[in-house]
């Protein structure tokens, strides 16, 4: 397995079209301010043993080992390796409702911001457990498959909104449905949870008899319901700026209700818990504690223990250039008399 150790000095590459850009204008104003002292091919005739060609190979010199340079701090690596690890957890996946609805901001500062947020925090407490991400709106995707890699579960969970999934509307049905066949079968007596973190206003399918089929294969659901039940606009934003309320086809205002009772039977189908989210308390908390209750079975997961660091050929390489660079010189030498790599010839 290869990877970098410090991937983050990376951008640092970034930085040569840059230097590009400078040496082009250096160039540029070397070449006006020559001008300014007469005939630019009567200067060169003083200068002949100065060689463009060289002034160029240097400048690429350092360029080169300023890039092996960058590539050595980020330290390449690669697992040398492998032992098999026993881990004990459960197998858990978080379905998270991403329809425009949860925009609103009856927790703020909106549902779904609230959400992320809980289940960033979260991810800190896990140790053992797997954990993959659902999202659905109209229809169900997988966002993260399971794993244990926390880390990347918190990077994609910052790139999920309400624009990920073109069509609108709660599937919750679609969502266990799909966390259901998520679930890895290799170890199918393993303990699994699925977390339902939604508004309810399911108007899409039968989401009690995904529930209940679920059951049946001893997955527990829990639920956690994102906002009041009074009802609140969905707002429309421009530059995060609020500029009016969706409405409907007749132009009224369209209100977006917590659906408890539907939460709670989905909650009580699947041997869950329900729990209503606050400004304060989202609910994670509650939840996690049941899953801490419940029996964590042994696996078997291959991990690389140990990496091989590479990055002091990438400092020989950068010492080579820098040194080649150094012993360069901007004349000409006997070979390059007749290399002639800037000249441009005219045509009459």
């Amino acid at each position: 397995m290869f990877r970098f150790e410090n991937i983050e000095y990376l951008y640092g590459l970034l930085a040569i079209p840059l230097l590009v850009g400078l040496y082009l204008l250096y160039l540029l104003w070397k070449k006006r301010a020559i001008s300014k002292f007469g005939d630019i091919d009567v200067i060169k005739n003083l200068f002949s043993d100065y060689s463009p060609a060289l002034n160029l190979i240097k400048f690429v010199n350092l360029l080169l080992a300023f890039a092996f340079i960058i590539l050595a701090v980020a330290n390449p690596q690669v697992g040398s390796k492998i032992e098999k690890v026993k881990r004990k957890g459960v197998d858990l996946i978080i379905a998270l409702d991403v329809s425009n609805s949860m925009l609103a901001e009856d927790i703020k500062p909106n549902r779904l911001t609230r959400a992320k947020q809980a289940i960033s925090q979260l991810l800190n407490r896990f140790d053992d457990d797997r954990i993959g991400i659902i999202v659905f709106a109209g229809k169900a995707y997988t966002q993260l498959p399971i794993t244990v890699d926390y880390a990347a579960a918190e990077m994609f969970m910052a790139n999920v909104n309400t624009d990920i999934i073109p069509v609108q509307g709660t599937s919750i049905g679609a969502a266990i449905d799909l966390a259901v066949e998520s679930f890895p079968k290799e170890n199918s007596k393993r303990s699994r949870a699925i977390i339902i973190i939604t508004d309810g206003e399911n108007h899409e399918d039968d989401a009690i008899a995904s529930v209940k089929e679920a059951a049946k294969k001893d997955i527990v659901i829990h639920a956690i319901g994102m906002g009041s039940p009074e009802g609140v606009p969905i707002p429309q934003k421009y530059s995060g700026m609020t500029m009016g309320y969706k409405k409907d086809n007749e132009g009224n205002t369209i209100m977006t209700k917590l659906d408890e009772a539907q939460l709670r039977q989905i909650a009580k189908a699947g041997n869950g818990v329900y729990v209503r989210a606050s400004n304060t308390d989202i609910g994670l908390n509650a939840i996690f504690d049941e899953i801490g209750k419940m029996q964590k079975k042994e696996i078997e997961t291959k991990v690389y223990s140990d990496y091989e660091d590479y990055f002091q050929p990438l400092i020989a390489i950068a010492l080579f250039f820098v040194i080649l660079e150094f012993l360069l010189m901007e004349r000409k030498y006997k070979w390059m008399k007749n290399v002639k790599l800037f000249e441009v010839r005219k045509i009459n």
